[in-house]
């Protein structure tokens, strides 16, 4: 029998016979019709499997293949709320979510009965505290941002990071400004521009020009300095940031297809309507080092002499250091830097460049910090971080090793809803987040969530004013590699600061250091030229003969 009639078509057979014998028997009643009705949807299910040509399983297995794929489909939820452990981090664990929701409704986010974690595992870490810990009046922590600017910017140590209009909701970022403006925190527009949403409520701007210079350009990708300074002299507006490159896919550009860019994304970023939005994945205002350098200068100017800096993952160790020996030939210093780890988020972005392109955050962080420490410029420029940032020990760890205040961007959409359901890219964001279908975005509640998001950053606040206590410091600038210590075996412990080589203040003014990155690639950046050091370049040159 399997030879004329096999087993995977048994479904579809079964639903044929069904289907005729209820509709000989329609006169029998409801439900005999209800029968006949359901059955004969079957049929038709089963008929276009049949027929299509795009899928051989559905050719092969008519009906029972969406058996499979329906189980595809739930498979993430049942995953994320059934199979997987409290702390797994896929990418974010259920503990990371439910401390962020606990947070940002007030409710109690304690934990009964001791910790989960198994210290004595590999990589676990751990604060070192006090036996006498200190007193804090106050956990509005403040970093001074752009000292030798005109208008200076005391920031929070905790703020939204980038998340642009169309990535994120036009209420998502109602939201999120307002939370900002009732705690006193900065939220950084992303490269889409500073739309009218990000204006309506009034909370303080990071404004961030990349490659597109959306908002700001003749046409995508070409500044118009008369746009730009328009915006960029608004009160609304403390800071202004480049962004070099994101560590969720850094030296990849991004296109926003024509029929996606409606008449207010249009207008919002500056471009014409019906054009595909080109973002490049480099800038066209400079091709140097020193060009970049200028670059600030002028984008300072422009602005009214508001602090000005740039945000990068870290790829090429020499092209960040040609970056750093270029404030050394110009004299000319950004106000802040803002380092993106390979772990960072995004709405959507090719696997290779999610898992393995960009230096994650610590070692970024790190290479970034040391450089202006050994140049002896690390007073004078201030540094942000942001991947992966949830938990006030996500903040010390992140500032003990060289960070002066740091960003979250999934953090705060979870204290908006978000249910990590990773459907971002589909536009059928489930909580009106990550969406631009107003039937969706429309349901999230802009005054309920701006409260829920100024009360995450409060109580993380809170949360890292305890942790503070507990060690006996008095603010996170004091915060050092020494406060933290991590597992590196089953019986062996190394605080932070004898696991990683840390320079002097002005060692690389005095020569090379001991350390394998600077001895391999310091000597040969070079200040005019992002290109590779000429022996990188000769290797390359006998490869392809």
């Amino acid at each position: 029998m399997e030879q004329w009639l096999p087993s995977r078509y048994l479904a579809f057979i079964a639903s044929v016979l069904v289907c005729a014998l209820a509709f000989a028997g329609w006169h029998l009643g409801l439900g005999v019709r209800l029968v006949a009705l359901a059955s004969a949807a079957l049929v038709v299910v089963g008929v276009a499997d049949l027929a299509q040509k795009r899928s051989t399983l559905r050719r092969n297995y008519p009906l029972i293949c969406h058996v499979r794929f329906f189980f595809e489909y739930v498979r993430p939820m049942l995953r994320q709320y059934v199979v997987e452990s409290d702390n797994e981090e896929v990418p974010f664990s259920h503990v990371q979510r439910a401390v962020v929701k606990q947070r940002a409704k007030n409710a109690l986010d304690v934990r009964p009965f001791g910790s989960e974690l198994d210290m004595y595992a590999e990589r676990y870490e751990w604060v070192n505290h006090s036996i006498r810990p200190s007193r804090i009046d106050s956990h509005d922590f403040r970093v001074d941002v752009g000292a030798q600017c005109a208008k200076p910017y005391s920031a929070s140590v905790f703020n939204i990071s980038a998340m642009s209009f169309g990535a994120i909701s036009p209420n998502a970022i109602r939201a999120l400004n307002e939370g900002a403006r009732r705690g006193r925190f900065y939220h950084d527009t992303g490269e889409g521009s500073l739309s009218a949403y990000h204006r309506e409520n009034g909370g303080d701007i990071v404004w961030e020009l990349g490659s597109g210079y959306f908002g700001a350009c003749e046409r995508a990708g070409v500044l118009s300095e008369a746009r730009f300074a328009e915006k960029a002299v608004l009160d609304q507006v403390k800071m202004i940031e480049i962004k070099l490159s994101q560590g969720a896919k850094p030296g990849h550009g991004g296109v926003l297809p024509a029929p996606k860019v409606s008449a207010e994304i249009a207008a919002t970023r500056g471009v014409a309507m019906g054009e595909d939005c080109i973002s490049p994945a480099r800038h066209s205002a400079f091709d140097t080092p020193e060009g970049l350098l200028r670059f600030v200068a002028r984008l300072r100017e422009l602005s009214g002499g508001k602090p000005t800096g740039f945000k990068l993952a870290i790829g090429h160790p020499w092209e960040w250091f040609g970056i750093a020996k270029a404030m050394t030939t110009t004299g000319i210093l950004p106000d802040f830097i803002v380092v993106d780890g390979g772990e960072g988020g995004t709405g959507a972005a090719p696997l290779e460049f999610t898992d393995h392109v960009g230096a994650p955050l610590r070692e970024a962080l790190m290479l970034v910090h040391n450089t202006l420490v050994g140049l002896d410029l690390r007073d004078r420029v201030r540094i942000g971080a942001s991947g992966k940032v949830i938990t006030a020990v996500d903040l010390a760890r992140t500032l003990s090793i060289g960070a002066d205040w740091c960003n979250a961007a999934r953090g705060f959409m979870f204290a908006l809803g978000c249910i990590q359901s990773q459907s971002c890219h589909t536009d059928r964001c489930p909580t009106g987040v990550a969406t631009q279908d107003p039937r969706r975005w429309n349901k999230l509640d802009v005054p309920d969530k701006a409260a829920r998001v100024a009360n995450f950053h409060e109580n993380t606040l809170h949360a890292l004013k305890e942790l503070l206590q507990a060690a006996g410091l008095e603010h996170p600038s004091e915060l050092g590699p020494e406060h933290i210590i991590r597992r590196v075996s089953g019986n062996e412990v190394r605080s932070l600061a004898s696991l990683y080589r840390f320079l002097e203040p002005g060692e690389l003014l005095a020569g090379v250091p001991e350390h394998a990155v600077f001895q391999r690639f310091w000597l040969a950046a070079r200040p005019d030229s992002f290109a590779p050091p000429e022996e990188l370049s000769a290797r390359r040159r006998s490869k392809s003969r």
